[in-house]
């Protein structure tokens, strides 16, 4: 098998403080901020004249490691996807994590400020629920029935 584990997703944002916050209330922590800037990174990522702060959140005590990268960027503007909470675009749809009490995280994070996109689904042994992430992302949250 060539692919070992997910490592990390990464999520562009204008509020880094914001996003930052979103995640530390599900159990991220921050690891490390940097700038991105010049030829290399704007090579690898293909935009000319990059600079961003990319961000480093880590699921604690996560096994094998789980990671966030938010980056904000500084220069270009990042450009609006107006799509971004339409589920049948083409493209990236969701991030999905694991939790042990569906009902009892999504009252936390309700009483957090934390915007839900859907009522609870009972679907295939999963208790699943949508939330408002980030930039307009969706997140969900998905507990295991059963296990």
């Amino acid at each position: 098998m060539a692919v070992r584990h997910f490592d990390h997703v990464t999520i562009v944002v204008r509020d880094v403080e914001g996003a930052k916050r979103f995640f530390g209330l599900l159990g991220f922590e921050l690891d490390r901020s940097v700038v991105i800037t010049g030829d290399v990174f704007s090579a690898y990522m293909g935009v000319p004249g990059i600079e961003a702060e990319h961000v480093t959140l880590v699921l604690a005590g996560a096994t094998p490691r789980a990671e966030v990268q938010l980056l904000g960027y500084r220069k270009p503007q990042p450009t609006p996807n107006p799509t971004i909470e339409n589920l049948s675009a083409l493209g990236f749809n969701h991030v999905c994590f694991a939790v042990d009490d569906l009902d009892g995280e999504l009252k936390r994070l309700r009483a957090a400020g934390v915007e839900t996109r859907t009522d609870v689904l009972d679907f295939r042994g999963h208790k699943l629920a949508f939330l408002r992430g980030p930039g307009g992302i969706t997140v969900e949250l998905s507990e295991r029935q059963g296990d």
